[in-house]
C-alpha cells in the first residue's frame, strides 16, 4: 500500500494590500513629511529671528555710539561758544577800562607850589572810539543781547526766551532719536526761607539751584526761569529714568548746599506733542508728586 505523503504545512498567504490602506499609508507619509517641513520652517524661523535680532542690537549699539559721539561733539561746541563768549566779553571789559581812563589836564589837585597836577580820570567811550574798533563794538552788542536773553539773579533763560530754545531742542530730538523730557522743577518751602532769613537768602537758594542744574545737566540744556521759584528743563537722548536720576542728584546738592530741596515732575515726548502739551504734563506731575508728600 502506498503511504499517504503527509501534507506540508501551508506557509501564511499575505494579504493583497489594498487601495485604501495604500491610500492610508501614503498620508500617513505626506503628513510626517509637512511635519518635518513644519519643523524645519521654525527653525529657519528662529535663524532669521535671531539673525534680525543680532543685526538690530549691532544697529542699536551703532546708533548709541553715534549718539554719544554727537552728544560730545555738541558739549564741546557749546563749551567752546561759552569760552569765546567769556573771552569777548572779558576783552570788551578791558578794552572798554583801558580807554576809559585818559588823562585830562587841569583836573587834578594843587601842588605845594600851588600848581595843578594832571589824574587819570573815568570816562566812557566815545562813540568814535567804538566805531574805530568794530570787533569792540561787536563784542559789546553780543554781551547786551546774552545778558537780556538771560535771568539777571539766575543766569537761567528768562521765559519767552527759554521757551523758543526748548521749542528748537524739540524739533531736534524729533529729528534724531525722538526722546525729549521735560523737568518742572518748584524749590520746596522758599517763602519760609524769606520769612525767616529774609530775601537775600532765598536768592541765595535759587542762584545755587541754577549752578547746581547747569553741572549736572549739559552746557545745550536749556535751563528756564518759569516763575518765581519755578524752573523748567529740557533734555534730549536721555531716558526719563536718567534724567530723575539727575535731578535726585541736584535734589540732594542743593539740601546739602542751603537745606533747602526741590520736587519735580517730569513728561517724555508722546508723538508731535507741542511743547505747551509738554509742559502742562509736567506741571501735572509736578503737583502729583507735591501731593504724595502731604
Amino acid at each position: 500500500m502506498k503511504q499517504k505523503k503527509g501534507r506540508k504545512s501551508a506557509a501564511p498567504k499575505r494579504r493583497p494590500k489594498t487601495k485604501a490602506s495604500l491610500a492610508t499609508r501614503e498620508r500617513k507619509l505626506d503628513a510626517r513629511e509637512r511635519a518635518a517641513a513644519e519643523r524645519l520652517a521654525v527653525v529657519e524661523g528662529r535663524e532669521r529671528a535671531a539673525e534680525a535680532r543680532d543685526r538690530g542690537l549691532t544697529e542699536r549699539d551703532a546708533l548709541a555710539n553715534e549718539r554719544d559721539r554727537r552728544a560730545a561733539e555738541r558739549d564741546a561746541l557749546a563749551n567752546e561758544r561759552d569760552r569765546r563768549a567769556s573771552e569777548r566779553e572779558v576783552g570788551w571789559s578791558s578794552a572798554t577800562s583801558a580807554k576809559a581812563i585818559s588823562i585830562r589836564p587841569g583836573s587834578g589837585a594843587s601842588d605845594r607850589n600851588g600848581s595843578r597836577v594832571s589824574s587819570p580820570s573815568v570816562t566812557s567811550p566815545t562813540p568814535e572810539e567804538e566805531a574805530e574798533d568794530p570787533a569792540l563794538e561787536r563784542a559789546r552788542l553780543e554781551a547786551q543781547l546774552q545778558r537780556a536773553h538771560l535771568d539777571g539773579l539766575t543766569g537761567a533763560y528768562r521765559r519767552e526766551v527759554g521757551r523758543l530754545a526748548l521749542r528748537n531742542e524739540i524739533e531736534r530730538a524729533r529729528r534724531s532719536d525722538g526722546r525729549f523730557v521735560i523737568a518742572f522743577v518748584d524749590v520746596d518751602g522758599l517763602k519760609g526761607v524769606n520769612d525767616r532769613e529774609g530775601h537775600a537768602a532765598g536768592d541765595k537758594v535759587l542762584r545755587t539751584l541754577a549752578a547746581t542744574m547747569r553741572a549736572n545737566l549739559r552746557t545745550y540744556d536749556p535751563i528756564v526761569r518759569y516763575g518765581g521759584d519755578e524752573f523748567v528743563c529740557g533734555v534730549a537722548s536721555i531716558d526719563p529714568d536718567e534724567v530723575q536720576h539727575r535731578i535726585g542728584v541736584i535734589d540732594q546738592s542743593l539740601r546739602h548746599a542751603t537745606g533747602v530741596g526741590i520736587t519735580a515732575g517730569l513728561a517724555a515726548m508722546v508723538g508731535n506733542e507741542s511743547l505747551e502739551e509738554l509742559t502742562e504734563r509736567a506741571d501735572a506731575a509736578l503737583l502729583q508728586a507735591k501731593r504724595s508728600r502731604t
